[in-house]
This record gives structure tokens, C-alpha cells and sequence, in this order.
């Protein structure tokens, strides 16, 4: 066995270890199971990479993120280290072949999703392995207590009868004590060791701002960073929206999420790398495994679902050790937006019922049949015929499917997406002498906005219902408009392929899973209240709340956040003048509160106080632009 040291020395340069690697490698060497919880920049991956390199064999390392996997394997084989990547796509021959480099190629790690552990070949191969050890990256994705729970994680246990002599070390920078002991569990541990170092970040200052306008405290903080910034936002179009905005506004900005192609994606991740662009705009699927160190400042534009989603994208600031800061821009319409996409939305156990009732009397089956019968399902159309909101019932066929009552095809989340090329004078003209297409053109333009700017998510029933022409019209229509260069149209059918994995039980089929959704439930619904909770509360230091989310008691305040940097209480003798002064202005025009900061001398904090006063008495109000006037 070769020293840890050496190894660590030999591919990466560094003489010591830092925090508790050196516990946690001595632990997996020694053949224990270890749970290792170490914060974001702790260094995770060296805790099983030198161990598995220091003994005969090769590791099973199971990831969630094909981009983490990618980022890991290349960064092993830049050091002159064997590994495999086994992620999606692969043909059959290929992954036969990659299995076959496993057994006798001297490979040191494989890497794969943890989908790959229901192939039979997979599994097969893997008891023929000789196996060091077991890794499970981003561990916390194995418990249902967790904030990105994934069922097919459960599969990882199987690890543990393919190759029960190897010790399983799972990590991750993200786990209340619920879901580590979940974690232990479900990975079946022999009497583990738990390893964890301190979550806190103190070179990390969090702050939670309230803004009415967002958009100018964001391009304030983007021109004041110092080195490069993350912005995060939930949707696609956001990405693209702050983007366009940020470069108007003489910041070097760039955009990524996961409806980017791949060549696209790596140009923009390498363009921010590099640092010729400052700012990278994306959806939280962008950081994980992406090492940069001198990110100074996250900004999150909207309200993350879970304290440990914000915490892991926040914990990409400051890696290098320097000064960073992690800003979140929020106002009221923020919380109802929040409780709306991930918490009304949620299917309950009545709806799953009906869902499950109406599909089986859809599809006509009788009661005890259906058993392994595929159908095809217009699914907008299914929608309409019922009523169901659309986006209730994606959730809800989702739920099915992860509960085995269903399979869902894969194109189910492929989605119909327009953006108009030409120009808008172009189209026009070309609609002299298409007039046949002007009703359903015009349908689409009134319906969604920015078709000109972006690609844009529509949906063909919607405008064949507002237009009163035949859906396959409608369609028709879009494939000619792209035909002739006016749009560039992405077109899915609308088709699902549902097949059904056990016979017709109505409320008997739900009932199997029942208490799992309505657990489910109050799991997110606890996520997003304690979100809610921590930017909220103004008077506890935000590092000490986060630390104490993890089950940390941080005695000492972190003496730099919006907190503990509050202004003191504005003089109560102050207000009366400052809201005369505040009337003035606003009787001669509506204002918005930057428009009132720049022309009153009094402090910010105290004309914003004071405006809050006003609107809580009736004397103002907000206007649609989003400017104060008089009541």
C-alpha cells in the first residue's frame, strides 16, 4: 500500500492535508464505512480518489451530474490517472467495451450515474471487478429528507452485495443530521464512522437584500465585484433576460443552462474560466464540479427551494480563501412566486388518484387489466378534456412513474419552442402574401411575449383554441414559418408513451404509496418554509442561522452580513420630516425609491423606513411601474 501522502504529493502538488481528509482517507483504508459531511471547497473528492489509488483494484464512484463526472474523470487523466466515464447515450457495444477496460485495463475509477446500476450488464461486471471501494458523491441525493431526492439513488445499496468486501465512503457538503442518518441506513453501513468538519464558510459574507428594483441593485453589485460572479436565477429566460441586461449595462456577461448545445456550453463555461467574460447568468444546474477560485460574488435573483441548494451554489464564492461575498436580491411578490412553483404545483394524494382514475377510464381499461399495455397520450389535449393544470399534471404522471405504477417516455419533457428570425417588418410582409397564416401568427405574437428575443416554450393547443383553427393547422403553419426562415421552430410531438406496470386498482394503487407522497410534501414544504424563515429573520447574524440549519452553534457573529450590519433605529423625530419631504416630491411625479435617494440628503435606510411607514398607512402606494405616488 503506498502512502497517502506520497500520492497526494505526487498528482496534486500539496505536501498536507487539509481539515479531516487525512481521518477520513486513514478510516477507508483501514476498511471502514465512512460518512463524510465536509463543506463546499472541503475537498471531497481527494477522500476517496488517494484511497482508492494507494490499494490494488478499482473504485465504483456513483455521481448525479454528468457534467461532475465529465469534470472529474478529465481532471484525473490530465494527472496521468485511468478512469472511466460511463454516462448516458453510450451504445451497448461501447459500454460493453468500457466494462471490458475495467476488468482488465488496470483502471483505477469508474465513474457512473446511479441509473447505470439497473443494467444487468453493469451489475454483472461489477461482481467480477476487483473493487477497493464504493464511493457515493452528493450522498445527500440517497435520502428522501434530502433537497434533490433521487430514487434511483436507492439503487446504490446493491454496491454493497456486488462487492461486499469494499468499504463505501459517501459525501456530500449538505446534510442535516435527518438525512445523514437516512443515508447510513439506506447504503446499509457496517458500524460507520461519521466524519464532519464545520460547514462555515467565514470568508463568506451572506447577506439578503429586499429591493423593489432588483435590476439596479444587480448591475451595482456585477460593476463592484472585483473578479468573477455566478448570478443565479430559476428559469432559462431569466438567464438570457439578466444577461442582455448586465451587457447593456457595461458588464462582460454570458448565460448557461441546459437547453444550450454542448459545443455552446463549453465556449461560454470556458469564456467565464478564462475570464473573458466577468459574469456567468445560469440556472443552478451550472457549478457543481466546475472548480474556479476566484469567484468573489453569487448572487441569487430569485428564492432558492431549499437552505441547501442556497448553500451549496452560494458556497462557489471565495474558494481561493479570499474575501467573497453571496447576495440575495429579493422582494414580497418573491414569496408567493416561490410558493407557487414548488409547493402549489405539488400533486397531493386526491389529485394523484383522479389523475390515475382518469387515465385508466382514458384509455378504457376495466378494473384489474392494463398490466404492461402501452398508449399513446396527447397530453395538452388530455389536459384540456379534464381540466388539469398542466403543470400538475406533469408532476403528477412523474409521480407515477417514480412510483412504478407508470413508465413515462423519455420525450416526455421535450418541450415545443418558437423564436421569430426575421424581422418584424420582414414578417409583416411575408404575411401580405400568406394571409392564410396572419390568424394564427397573430394568435401566437398576442400570447407570449419576447418571441422576437427568445426562444420561447408555447403550447400548440393553447393557440389552436384562442385562434379557432385545428391544432394540426396550427402546427402546420409552424413548420412552414420555419421552412421559409420566419422562425426557427422546435417541434415535439405531443405524444407521450405511457405504459402501465401493474394491473387497474384505482385508490388501492395510490394507497401503496400514500403516506411517501404526503411525506414528500411536507419534506418540500419544509424546505421552502425554512427558506422563507432565514430571509426573514433580521435578527439573528446570517452565518449563525445557516450553521444552525446543518446543526452547527456558531457563537460568534459574523460582524459583516445585512445583519449584523443593520443600521441602528432611525430617529423617531426624523420621520416627520422626511415623509414632508417625501410628499413634496411625489406630488410633483410617481417616483421610484432610487429617483427619491438621489434627490433627498437624508440616509437610504432611513427614506426606505419611511416609505414603508407611508404605504403601511395608505398615504402611498406602488404603481404599475412600479413607482411610488400619492393615494
Amino acid at each position: 500500500m503506498v502512502d497517502p501522502k506520497e500520492i497526494l504529493k505526487k498528482y496534486w502538488g500539496f505536501s498536507e492535508f487539509k481539515g479531516s481528509q487525512e481521518r477520513i482517507i486513514n478510516a477507508v483504508l483501514e476498511n471502514k464505512d465512512v460518512l463524510s459531511l465536509l463543506p463546499t471547497g472541503g475537498g471531497k473528492s481527494l477522500c476517496f480518489q488517494i484511497p482508492a489509488l494507494a490499494k490494488d483494484g478499482i473504485c465504483i464512484v456513483v455521481s448525479p451530474l454528468i457534467a461532475l463526472i465529465q469534470n472529474q474523470v478529465e481532471n484525473l487523466k490530465a494527472n496521468g490517472i485511468k478512469a472511466i466515464a460511463l454516462t448516458g447515450g453510450i451504445p451497448f457495444d461501447e459500454v460493453n467495451s468500457l466494462l471490458d477496460n475495467c476488468l482488465y485495463g488496470n483502471y483505477k475509477f469508474l465513474y457512473l450515474s446511479p441509473e447505470r446500476l439497473q443494467q444487468d450488464i453493469v451489475k454483472e461486471r461489477i461482481q467480477q471487478m476487483n473493487v477497493n471501494l464504493i464511493a457515493i458523491d452528493e450522498a445527500h441525493c440517497i435520502s428522501q429528507w434530502g433537497n434533490d431526492f433521487r430514487p434511483a439513488y436507492l439503487q446504490c445499496a446493491v454496491l454493497r452485495e456486488l462487492s461486499p468486501e469494499a468499504p463505501i465512503i459517501a459525501l456530500t457538503a449538505t446534510a442535516t443530521k435527518k438525512v445523514a442518518e437516512d443515508i447510513k441506513e439506506n447504503l446499509q453501513f457496517i458500524e460507520p464512522i461519521t466524519v464532519k468538519d464545520s460547514f462555515a464558510r467565514d470568508n463568506i459574507t451572506f447577506k439578503v437584500l429586499w429591493e423593489e428594483d432588483k435590476l439596479y441593485r444587480l448591475r451595482l453589485l456585477c460593476a463592484n465585484a472585483q473578479k468573477s460572479v455566478i448570478v443565479y436565477t430559476r428559469n432559462r429566460r431569466a438567464t438570457e433576460e439578466l444577461s442582455r441586461f448586465l451587457q447593456k449595462n457595461k458588464n462582460t456577461a454570458t448565460f448557461y443552462h441546459s437547453g444550450i448545445p454542448k459545443a455552446e456550453k463549453e465556449k461560454r463555461l470556458n469564456q467565464w474560466l478564462t475570464n473573458e467574460v466577468k459574469v456567468m447568468v445560469s440556472t443552478n444546474a451550472f457549478g457543481m464540479g466546475v472548480d474556479k477560485p476566484d469567484v468573489d460574488l453569487v448572487v441569487h435573483y430569485q428564492i432558492p427551494d431549499s437552505i441547501e441548494n442556497y448553500f451549496q451554489e452560494a458556497g462557489r464564492a471565495g474558494r481561493d480563501g479570499t474575501s467573497a461575498n453571496a447576495v440575495l436580491i429579493t422582494h414580497k411578490a418573491d414569496e408567493q412566486q416561490l410558493r407557487n412553483q414548488f409547493l402549489q404545483s405539488l400533486p397531493t394524494v386526491d389529485f394523484l388518484k383522479k389523475l390515475y382514475r382518469t387515465l385508466n377510464n382514458y384509455f378504457q381499461i376495466s378494473y384489474g387489466e392494463g398490466n404492461d399495455e402501452t398508449f399513446q397520450l396527447h397530453f395538452h389535449q388530455f389536459c384540456e378534456i379534464y381540466k388539469f393544470n398542466g403543470l400538475m399534471a406533469y408532476n403528477g404522471l412523474r409521480c407515477l412513474d417514480q412510483n412504478s405504477v407508470i413508465s413515462l417516455s423519455d420525450s416526455f419533457s421535450k418541450k415545443t419552442t418558437v423564436q421569430f428570425i426575421a424581422s418584424k417588418e420582414a414578417l409583416f410582409s411575408y404575411i401580405e402574401t400568406h394571409s392564410s397564416m396572419a390568424t394564427a401568427v397573430q394568435t401566437l405574437l398576442r400570447t407570449y411575449g419576447g418571441v422576437f428575443e427568445f426562444e420561447t416554450r408555447i403550447n400548440p393547443v393553447l393557440i389552436a383554441k384562442k385562434s379557432s383553427i385545428p391544432e394540426t393547422e396550427v402546427l402546420r403553419t409552424l413548420e412552414q414559418l420555419h421552412k421559409d426562415e420566419i422562425i426557427k421552430y422546435n417541434g415535439h410531438h405531443n405524444d407521450l408513451e405511457i405504459t402501465f406496470l401493474v394491473p387497474r386498482e384505482d385508490d388501492r394503487t395510490i394507497h401503496v404509496f400514500a403516506k411517501k407522497v404526503k411525506e414528500q410534501i411536507a419534506i418540500r414544504t419544509n424546505n421552502v418554509e425554512s427558506m422563507l424563515s432565514y430571509i426573514q429573520n433580521n435578527n439573528k447574524c446570517r452565518a449563525q442561522q445557516l450553521l444552525h440549519y446543518f446543526g452547527e452553534n456558531k457563537k460568534q457573529k459574523c460582524g459583516a452580513c445585512d445583519v449584523c450590519n443593520a443600521p441602528k433605529s432611525i430617529d423617531p423625530h426624523m420621520i416627520p420630516l422626511i415623509m414632508e419631504e417625501l410628499l413634496v416630491q411625489l406630488k410633483k411625479k410617481a417616483q421610484s425609491s432610487r429617483e427619491l435617494i438621489q434627490v433627498l440628503t437624508y440616509k437610504e435606510e432611513a427614506i426606505l423606513a419611511t416609505l414603508q411607514h407611508l404605504l403601511e398607512e395608505e398615504t402611498i402606494q406602488i404603481n404599475t411601474r412600479n413607482k411610488y405616488e400619492i393615494s
